[in-house]
């Protein structure tokens, strides 16, 4: 299983979209080619301002040549396998790299963690997942959520050194719970569109991790295809009452009876109370596939 490092910055020049595609050049084709079938881990470098380090996991369907860009490839990933680690993992731990493999025989960081492509060990890629997506999963689903079939089911995958990890990775209760986690943290468990934030006696937000485009219609499990919402508002949103332009303006579809009702709860702004972070806001793409598949009507 030939794991791997894919570096990606939210501000890249290159076309990329981490749940969906990878774009890049030439001189990386062997070694992304050399990925396929396997799983890889998406890495922000460590000069851009407040990066995330290593902050999903994915799987690498199919190597194709670029069709907009004849000097570019793009890696295909297969949907329904990445995932936002919950707790983004550092590059540097207090005893140096966590990607040990970038360490010479002098033990000191070699010239590969600057390769935007590189191979990871097997130690190293568990080691990493173990980190960004922990058992302990504090903001866990309500007790009544529906529980979805796994998507990914490639035993093939499953060597005894990962097996815990893969499993992770592949069952959909698990990743329901780290979906939900990290939207949540990302929206610190408040509603884009009421504004509340609800936490009861135990530590529980009242708020869920909403998919805009759905995991059934091949909806990644990225924050930026997540929003943290209330359950009326959750309920609402799946069901197209209310959706979001691609300037986040929270829109009230036409068929709904009782309009004003609806826009007596949202917050004072009429806009998506978003993340600060550019990495964490709705990607335009899922916003506008929830706005088609519904039938909103945007002024432009």
């Amino acid at each position: 299983m030939a794991f791997a490092v894919f570096m990606h910055r939210a501000d890249s020049i290159y076309d990329d979209s981490p749940a969906e595609r990878y774009q890049f050049p030439r001189q990386y084709l062997s070694r992304v080619t050399s990925s396929i079938g396997s799983w890889i881990v998406y890495l922000e470098p460590t000069k851009v301002r407040n990066s995330r380090g290593y902050f999903a996991v994915a799987k690498v369907e199919n190597v194709i040549p670029d069709p907009t860009n004849p000097d570019m490839y793009l890696a295909l990933i297969e949907p329904g396998s990445y995932i936002d680690f919950s707790s983004p993992v550092p590059f540097r731990a207090d005893n140096g790299p966590v990607e040990r493999g970038l360490l010479n025989d002098a033990g000191v960081l070699s010239g590969r963690a600057q390769s935007a492509v590189r191979a990871l060990s097997p130690e190293d890629f568990r080691r990493i997942v173990e980190a960004g997506l922990p058992d302990d999963v504090s903001i866990l689903p309500r007790s009544d959520d529906e529980v979805t079939p796994d998507i990914l089911s490639d035993e093939r995958l499953v060597y005894e050194f990962d097996r815990p990890i893969i499993q992770s990775l592949v069952s959909r209760k698990k990743r329901d719970q780290l979906f939900r986690r990290a939207v949540l943290a990302a929206y610190d468990s408040t509603c884009a569109v009421t504004g509340w934030k609800h936490i009861n006696g135990g530590g529980r937000a009242e708020a869920e991790a909403a998919h805009i485009k759905p995991v059934e219609f091949a909806g990644p499990d990225s924050i930026q295809n997540g929003i943290a919402l209330s359950g009326t508002i959750h309920w609402m949103f799946d069901r197209g009452l209310i959706g979001f332009s691609d300037d986040l303006d929270i829109l009230v579809h036409r068929k709904v009876n009782d309009r004003q009702g609806i826009e007596s709860i949202i917050n004072s702004t009429g806009k998506l109370l978003a993340p600060s972070l550019a990495a964490h806001r709705p990607h335009p793409a899922f916003l506008a596939w929830h706005r088609s598949f519904h039938g909103f009507e945007v002024e432009h």
